[in-house]
């Protein structure tokens, strides 16, 4: 599932051919993806200019001259790629059969932006003005990672009392938004917490290693591009490479960077958690 440093990747992508770019024409090649699509969607779409394109946790979001946004979700094997007359530099293999091309987006400029999604678990819905801060998806959403919100002072109390594992607290969307398994491996590790640690012990000294600690790790992805793994690509078809800079994410059994000791798995709601019993306590 591609995570916020993925998602973002792709934004920054996508902005420079949709915001501010008026949607000449859409294409809906299925009735549904995950759910199914909006009501009218084409009709909602076409002829709207994007205003901007942002992202909140893992979602794409774009707001149109309508008032109405555009929710979108990768979901596990979604991709946008970028083509059309004009955008050469962007064309490429997208590495999946063009049958899974389920939604197109045709700008004004002559770029067209094609979703593509084998697994169909990403998808799209539209809301009204003033109804998208309140809707399901976004309502109970912690913090940004690398936003002012996101803090020492933030986590001491967000973690105050709960007996669930760090690991676990880091991935309640509630807590914190759009981090996943494998950056919040990676955060941990760096701060030297084990995942089985209980968040309510993590206010005080941890917090203070763990906040600038998670930033830092996810400033770090997206400037890196995110990172590859199974389909995620970036709108240009290449691949994200933070993947190179895993410390503990996919390497058990091998030697950790720091003490030489073996990276080790356990399996905590029902994800991998690569961690190093020697460094992180």
């Amino acid at each position: 599932m591609p995570e916020l440093p993925e998602v973002e990747t792709v934004r920054r992508g996508l902005s420079p051919v949709m915001e501010g770019v008026v949607i000449s024409s859409v294409e809906m090649r299925r009735p549904d993806l995950r759910f199914a699509m909006p009501e009218r969607f084409v009709e909602r779409l076409s002829g709207q200019t994007i205003t901007h394109l942002g992202r909140r946790a893992k979602f794409l979001m774009a707001s149109l001259s309508s008032g109405e946004t555009l929710i979108m979700h990768l979901g596990m094997t979604g991709r946008f790629t970028i083509s059309g007359r004009g955008f050469d530099a962007f064309l490429h293999d997208t590495g999946s059969s063009p049958k899974h091309d389920h939604v197109v987006f045709r700008m004004q400029s002559g770029a067209v932006v094609t979703f593509n999604d084998p697994r169909r678990f990403g998808f799209m819905e539209l809301y009204g003005a003033g109804e998208v801060e309140t809707c399901e998806r976004l309502a109970h959403l912690g913090p940004e990672p690398h936003s002012n919100g996101f803090s020492a002072a933030y986590l001491n109390e967000a973690l105050k009392g709960r007996a669930s594992p760090i690991k676990a607290a880091l991935l309640d969307q509630s807590i914190v938004a759009g981090l996943g398994n494998i950056y919040v491996c990676e955060a941990l590790f760096r701060a030297g917490i084990s995942p089985k640690r209980k968040s309510a012990t993590i206010p005080g000294r941890r917090a203070e290693r763990l906040a600038p600690i998670v930033r830092e790790v996810i400033e770090e992805a997206i400037t890196a591009g995110g990172s590859s793994i199974s389909d995620y690509a970036r709108t240009d078809g290449s691949l994200g490479y933070f993947q190179h800079s895993f410390r503990v994410y996919g390497r058990e059994g091998k030697d950790c960077p720091v003490c030489g000791a073996a990276i080790q798995r356990l399996v905590q709601s029902g994800r991998s958690t690569f961690y190093c019993s020697q460094c992180q306590r």
